[in-house]
């Protein structure tokens, strides 16, 4: 969930924003760089010695996780995890029906024995060890020689050998991330739990309450929490769901701040932001800006309008395909406002003076400075070559990862794969991601309507023949029979006859061989088999590229991050989903149009929203506490109310979701969950005068807990039971 004209001020402020040396309140810093922070840490705030920050095991570092695309955190004894409603509504849709529907009414399991499976690729990661692999990970690709595939797959090969050394120590996952586009190398090794169930979740109209309309905006009133809690086997060890398994006893959980969350106090994040692009190409901003954003927004709408119309007709529709629905809707609203924020600031201007300084610097350099011109050359060119065929990549590949065409293509390459040695075999397809594929297969059963993905398929099939003739594949238009709308309709038809809808018949073929698949008549699967050859022609050309550019990137970004170290500017890496701390203060902001936000929202804001209708329909429950003033003890005396959301400049993306706020002390007040649309560019370039992170406050939380949704049982665990 993770932004009229400007007054001149603030156009100025704006503008001056992207030139200042460093702000304490930007960086999403890797826990090797605390020791650099530790002075602006305390500076701002922190009452913590810095050191106990930096021992990731620890005291309260060791109580954050992963969920694998949100981040999360133990808040008890007994595995209870805290994160976000929208992080948790997969599984939240994945137990819904349209006769039993958690969405719209929630989840409060009245003991442990009742919490539901999240489903089978549900996931928490526990961080236990970074490792250091720079010099192994570039030995093994100065050993490949200069041919880019060469050194491709000598990268990977050295990442599935070390990711194998770390797993065999059952229970663990492993992955080595690359850092400033791959200047260094670090392996992560994380306790994989793998039994992780669903403990608590408010309705939508408490969890998802604003909805769209409120998304990326402030102010905002939702309760967008819900809890998890992790099982283990009998033995301690990570199991699959079964249940006789036993709660997950962390060596650590956060506990609930004792002091009231202020403007003006520090708070931090720790957390795995998922991707920003601060030390991008001009080009490639330049391309994101004009082609692919762009692209991608119109694509999710055009889906978004076809379920959406759909699902007014079938409710299974509209449940089956919620989470889809979200991940859609939310991705489409960011871009457009990262798009609106590439304009009102001239961000491409920006990115260009940035990298013409950069330029003149290494150019001044003589022939010090030519190895990274000459790479940033090499990256132009890439960039060029790519945006030739990315209309058909974007069409191809989501057509190809549509409903029985994704479960077709991703199981005839399973069967392809599993003729090799496992280490050998492509990433993605090894033994260690069987249980992953089949969980997706699972999955699908819960996420798919023939009729639905029938229409799906249909609107990439006709931007697929709508594209130039250049642009076509000729095993796709061979398959269809032809290249154009009539040949796409027939091809439909056909694709009406596959049996992989069936979960049955998907489990048959995870087992079945490459000459099962060559035989087979199910039209799904033999579109798998005509395209195969050509889509892993497509990826050795990927690869090639990729390969060009391991050994570019890392030297025009070493450049970059030598030329802003001269200038005094903050250097940290761009997010790649693993670990970062950020921290800063609780503050407002004044908004473009020149009004003054203060950084809470109220209780009774809640209510004053309320129009009977989605998504501003408060649960009676709410709206009857609100009206009797029961603030369950909750109430902030200088609010005079409870506190819904807050506002802190901390610097977050997409995936510092569900991140444990804490103050000066390490104590959870709230959980992040969004930013504010004005500040959404801050992806590319960062914005210290708009930037603001959206959290939910802790009192909020368990206000709804008390009053709303009770659960005593919870607030019991998580040592905040209402005083009697």
């Amino acid at each position: 969930m993770m932004r009229k004209t400007l007054l001149a001020a603030g156009i100025a402020a704006a503008t001056a924003s992207f030139a200042t040396a460093v702000h304490a309140d930007e960086g999403m810093w890797v826990p090797q760089q605390l020791p650099e922070i530790a002075g602006p840490l305390k500076k701002a705030g922190l009452k913590l010695d810095p050191k106990q920050l930096a021992n990731l095991t620890g005291d309260p570092m060791g109580a954050v996780v992963s969920l694998g695309g949100c981040t999360a955190s133990f808040v008890s004894p007994q595995g209870l995890v805290a994160t976000n409603h929208h992080c948790a509504y997969g599984a939240i849709q994945l137990n819904s029906t349209a006769e039993k529907n958690l969405i719209r009414d929630g989840f409060n399991p009245a003991t442990p024995a009742d919490e539901l499976s999240a489903g089978p690729n549900a996931r928490i990661y526990v961080l236990e060890d970074i490792t250091d692999v720079t010099a192994d990970a570039k030995a093994a690709m100065a050993a490949a020689g200069s041919d880019p595939v060469a050194r491709a797959d000598a990268l990977e090969a050295f990442e599935k050998k070390t990711t194998s050394a770390c797993e065999a120590d059952a229970g663990y996952r492993c992955r080595v991330y690359s850092f400033m586009g791959g200047n260094t190398y670090r392996l992560f090794k994380n306790l994989e739990i793998k039994d992780v169930r669903l403990a608590y979740a408010p309705p939508a109209s408490v969890g998802k309450f604003g909805g769209d309309i409120d998304n990326w905006m402030w102010p905002r009133h939702t309760g967008d929490f819900s809890f998890y809690r992790a099982y283990v086997g009998k033995d301690g060890k990570p199991a699959a769901f079964s249940k006789d398994n036993v709660p997950y006893q962390p060596k650590h959980w956060l506990k609930i701040a004792d002091k009231p969350l202020g403007a003006g106090d520090f708070v931090m994040v720790a957390g795995y932001p998922g991707r920003t692009d601060r030390y991008a190409l001009a080009a490639e901003f330049e391309n994101t800006q004009a082609w692919r954003y762009p692209a991608i927004s119109r694509a999710y709408k055009d889906q978004i309008a076809l379920v959406e119309a759909a699902g007014k007709d079938n409710p299974d529709i509209a449940v089956k395909y919620a989470a889809t629905m979200a991940g859609w809707n939310n991705t489409s609203k960011n871009f457009d406002g990262q798009l609106e924020g590439f304009a009102r600031n001239d961000v491409l201007g920006f990115k260009r003076r940035e990298e013409a300084a950069v330029l003149g610097w290494l150019q001044g350099q003589g022939e010090a400075g030519k190895p990274a011109l000459d790479a940033h050359a090499t990256l132009v060119k890439l960039v060029d070559d790519a945006k030739r065929t990315q209309e058909r990549d974007l069409v191809l590949g989501s057509f190809n990862r549509s409903g029985v065409l994704g479960a077709a293509v991703s199981l005839y390459r399973l069967a392809i794969e599993k003729q090799k040695p496992d280490a050998e075999r492509e990433s993605g397809y090894q033994q260690r991601d069987l249980p992953v594929i089949e969980g997706s297969l699972k999955q699908m059963e819960r996420r798919y309507v023939p009729a639905m993905d029938r229409q799906l398929q249909q609107y990439w099939l006709d931007r697929y023949v709508a594209l130039p003739p250049e642009q076509h594949v000729a095993a796709v238009d061979g398959w269809l029979g032809g290249s154009d709308k009539a040949a796409a309709d027939k091809a439909l038809a056909r694709l009406d006859g596959s049996k992989l809808g069936s979960l049955e018949e998907r489990l048959k073929w995870f087992n079945a061989d490459k000459a099962a698949f060559e035989a087979s008549t199910d039209p799904a699967i033999q579109y798998a088999v005509a395209v195969m050859p050509t889509l892993m022609d497509m990826e050795k050309k990927a690869k090639a590229v990729y390969g060009t550019a391991l050994q570019a990137r890392p030297l025009y970004l070493q450049a970059m991050a030598d030329y802003k170290k001269s200038k005094g500017e903050a250097v940290y890496p761009d997010a790649n989903s693993s670990l970062r701390i950020t921290f800063g203060t609780v503050k407002g902001y004044t908004k473009l149009d020149g009004s003054v936000q203060q950084p809470f929202t109220l209780l009774e804001q809640v209510a004053a929203k309320e129009t009977g209708a989605e998504p501003f329909d408060n649960p009676k429950a709410l709206l009857d506490a609100v009206a009797a003033k029961r603030h369950g003890g909750l109430a902030d005396k200088r609010l005079g109310t409870v506190p819904v959301n807050f506002l802190s400049d901390l610097d977050i993306t997409g995936g510092n979701s569900g991140s444990p706020v804490l103050d000066a002390q390490g104590k959870l007040v709230g959980l992040a969950f969004d930013g504010i649309q004005e500040a959404v560019a801050s992806n590319w370039v960062f914005e210290p005068v708009m930037t603001r992170m959206i959290s939910v406050d802790q009192r909020y939380m368990r206000w709804i807990m008390q009053e709303v949704m009770p659960s005593p049982q919870l607030l019991q665990e998580l040592g905040v039971a209402p005083k009697k």
